[in-house]
């Protein structure tokens, strides 16, 4: 195999060079793919109409200092009230989805019981079932009760069990020790003081990572939002940028505008939490 000498006298071989080219040239080639998306959507968000339609989707627009789309994107679209139910939704969902889940996978991992195994089987199967291929049922059962057009409604409907949660909150759980149980099973300690006192405070890392996979799936929700809240006065954040959408055409560029705005809150608290973020995403993963 061919080889050359680098200048500290080390021996280098062509195939590693060429695999190390190829490396980055992957990662660059996927770090563009996902970027450039961003990048045309922060350009046009900043073009009139008449610049978005008379120009190239790179082309740089006459001044980066006009906000008038972000305003008119966030006046027309109601983005404020949106804003506030998606977190009102958000917080709503993330709390029941936490208490449910770490429950349940406390009572499937320290209780062995008679249709334990059956149990983690059918939340294997349930997520395996496409979501839209049981709206039907769901809408009926939504209609039924009159959750419909209700922000209670879809709260609810959204607090579903999730699956990935609880084999988050499982796998994570299997790494504590039993002893800590017996200990407080000695002392006294109920069930419930067990899990309240001393499950839930050491499953934080698994809860950060569970509270950011649904809170950014419940935050970004466009489809059952769109079917269950039809209702202008109580649209969501993704559901409010439909207002530039119509029979007609589509503006683009209020659009783009109202997609930046809606990054804007994540991005912040992304930027204010990224230490325990990343901690939390770290200690909280799948274990082997």
């Amino acid at each position: 195999m061919a080889t050359m000498t680098s200048k500290s006298g080390k021996n280098i071989s062509v195939g590693a060079v060429v695999w190390g080219v190829l490396k980055y040239f992957v990662l660059i080639f996927f770090s563009l793919c996902a970027v450039v998306p961003l990048i045309t959507c922060v350009i046009t968000s900043f073009k009139t109409q008449e610049e978005y339609q008379t120009t190239s989707v790179m082309q740089l627009p006459h001044s980066f200092l006009n906000f008038s789309n972000y305003v008119k994107a966030f006046t027309t679209a109601n983005m404020g009230r949106a804003f506030i139910n998606s977190v009102i939704v958000m917080v709503c969902v993330l709390i029941v989805s936490v208490i449910i889940g770490t429950q349940l996978a406390y009572v499937l991992d320290r209780f062995k019981f008679p249709g334990n195994g059956v149990i983690r089987s059918l939340f294997l199967i349930a997520s395996l079932l496409p979501a839209v291929a049981m709206q039907v049922t769901v809408f009926n059962i939504m209609s039924f009760f009159h959750l419909v057009n209700h922000l209670y409604g879809y709260i609810i409907m959204s607090c579903g069990t999730d699956v990935i949660s609880i084999y988050i909150f499982i796998q994570f759980m299997e790494n504590i020790s039993v002893s800590l149980d017996e200990s407080a099973i000695v002392d006294g300690a109920s069930y419930w003081t067990i899990y309240w006192k001393i499950i839930l405070p050491l499953l934080k890392p698994a809860i950060v990572t569970a509270c950011i996979l649904k809170g950014v799936g419940i935050y970004n929700e466009y489809y059952a939002a769109q079917l269950y809240l039809q209702d202008k006065q109580i649209r969501t954040m993704a559901i409010s940028l439909y207002t530039f959408v119509g029979p007609m055409g589509s503006q683009y560029n209020l659009i783009c505008a109202g997609v930046i705005i809606s990054l804007l809150p994540a991005l912040i608290v992304f930027i204010l939490c990224q230490k325990q973020i990343y901690s939390g995403i770290t200690a909280g993963a799948v274990k082997g």
